[in-house]
């Protein structure tokens, strides 16, 4: 109730309009207005100072959480490695094997958890086999607690760069966790259809959904394929998007999706079940948005693009520290990233009313105009060959690109404003920024050797042997990861002998 003494209802529409609930799904996947999952994107260093964040945040309030790992890590390579140094512990957290997970999640009970997200795309199969052989070690059914795990590589392709075999095995890979997952694990989520970092690279609204759902269709064509049942598999997924500053295109932006995305499930893939094509939303707010300048005004960013997810009706939200322009947050900042998310879910009211923009006549006709700019776009992507052959011939990296400058000419010229950068610029002001230790590193390649001396060398070399034979037999190589990871075998070495099997991407040159 508000603090007028006026009864907010769930749902506000006329008898005979679409109510949330309802195919296809314009006003949300459920008609009972209830909180978001409210998570933090973390991690930094070794896995022992990300726990003690990630324990903290849980104290906070919390109800899941997001892993960032280095980019070390989401290439496959070892702590120890010459290729990682300078990067270990830089922006996420270094893990290398079983024994750094187990760090990881100290004293963090995953019964008790509703989601650990992860930005696993390249390694996704092995953060399955990492949890997995956790789960078990901890005498807890892995369907017990959700694991989120992002696992779309093809948009690495596209947008973020962290992809390590060439397009066709990256996809299998993909789809084994996926398989996997859909058959042993439903209670997970083996994909997350990842739009944001799509997003973040210039890509307008409808490009950010299009290009999500091209992907989305080179996962679900191949587990059928495969003779995995569409509606086995949809249920468990959901996607990631964007939140940028457009803020009523922003909402018809999410509004329009989940109606493209019933619609292409029921009539293309002819989906029976309502779960299958009910789009769920991880919403996070834009990191493009945040600027080095006056950070401070970034809260004010966060806040506003919170409000519209929450208006949206998302099922999962990140907000953005103010200071992640400027480096990994620091604790005071990743809590107030969260406390912006409890104020706009308990204290606004917006938790009550499903969908309260509703017939509004600019919500409306922008949902419309989205949807169709999205139906034109996956149409054109479908001509072209599909999302592998966008990918291979460079056409997603060109329109990526070509978005991008646009955007850029626009700040610069200053036809879209930026405060602090293009409009009422002023001195930056004085912050306090996250150090990373510079130790960390040397600390991380000894945990490695410790590893590496401890575990039992033989059952290595048997468990990648194995791995070995299930890439070159086609099969689905989770059991055999599982088998690796628990013999203690590093994420570099799991990559290195796959790479054997498949191959190194080579960048395809866009003119």
């Amino acid at each position: 109730m508000s603090s007028e003494r006026i009864e907010l209802k769930p749902d506000y529409a006329p008898e005979g309009a679409e109510h949330p609930g309802e195919f296809p799904y314009t006003r949300g996947v459920s008609a009972e207005p209830k909180p978001w999952i409210m998570g933090q994107y973390s991690g930094f260093g070794t896995p022992k100072e990300s726990n003690q964040r990630f324990r903290a945040l849980l104290d906070a309030g919390v109800t899941g959480f997001s892993v960032a790992m280095d980019l070390p890590t989401q290439m496959g390579i070892d702590s120890d490695d010459p290729r990682a140094a300078g990067e270990v512990g830089r922006v996420g957290v270094a893990i290398d094997s079983l024994a750094d997970i187990e760090i990881l999640m100290d004293r963090i009970p995953l019964h008790e958890i509703t989601q650990v997200r992860t930005t696993a795309n390249s390694i996704g199969y092995i953060w399955a086999a990492l949890f997995i052989a956790l789960a078990e070690k901890q005498g807890v059914d892995p369907n017990e607690f959700g694991l989120f795990i992002q696992n779309d590589v093809l948009k690495e392709f596209i947008s973020r760069g962290t992809q390590i075999f060439p397009a066709e095995p990256s996809l299998k890979l993909a789809v084994d966790t996926i398989e996997y997952c859909a058959q042993r694990v439903p209670n997970w989520t083996p994909l997350a259809m990842s739009g944001y970092h799509i997003r973040e690279s210039g890509a307008s609204a409808a490009q950010e959904i299009a290009f999500t759902f091209a992907n989305a269709r080179s996962y679900l064509d191949e587990c059928v394929r495969r003779g995995v049942s569409v509606d086995v598999v949809a249920p468990t997924l959901f996607t990631f998007l964007a939140i940028t500053m457009d803020f009523l295109p922003e909402v018809a932006k999410f509004r329009a999706a989940r109606r493209v995305w019933a619609k292409l499930l029921r009539e293309t893939y002819g989906a029976q079940e309502e779960k299958s094509q009910q789009l769920r939303i991880f919403a996070f707010t834009a990191g493009s948005s945040l600027t080095a300048q006056q950070p401070m005004n970034n809260v004010v960013r966060a806040s506003v693009e919170a409000t519209a997810a929450a208006l949206a009706g998302v099922q999962t939200m990140h907000v953005s520290a103010y200071d992640e322009a400027l480096g990994v947050p620091t604790e005071q900042a990743a809590t107030l990233a969260l406390r912006t998310q409890q104020v706009v879910a308990f204290e606004t009211g917006l938790t009550t009313t499903l969908d309260p923009f509703a017939g509004s006549y600019a919500i409306e006709a922008l949902t419309d105009e989205i949807e169709q700019q999205i139906v034109d776009l996956m149409k054109h992507i479908e001509e072209r060959g599909g999302a592998l052959r966008c990918i291979d011939d460079g056409w997603f990296a060109q329109e990526l690109a070509d978005a991008a400058y646009r955007l850029n000419q626009q700040i610069e010229s200053g036809e879209r404003t930026v405060i602090g950068v293009n409009k009422f610029p002023s001195e930056t002001e004085p912050l306090e920024v996250f150090r990373i230790d510079p130790g960390v590193e040397e600390s991380q390649r000894r945990a490695v050797a410790d590893v590496r001396a401890r575990r039992d060398g033989a059952a290595v070399h048997a468990a990648l042997e194995d791995l070995r034979k299930a890439a070159e037999a086609g099969d689905n190589v989770l059991p055999a990861t599982i088998s690796a990871v628990k013999a203690y075998a590093t994420v570099g070495e799991i990559v290195g002998v796959l790479r054997e099997v498949y191959g190194s991407w080579q960048p395809t040159a866009v003119f």
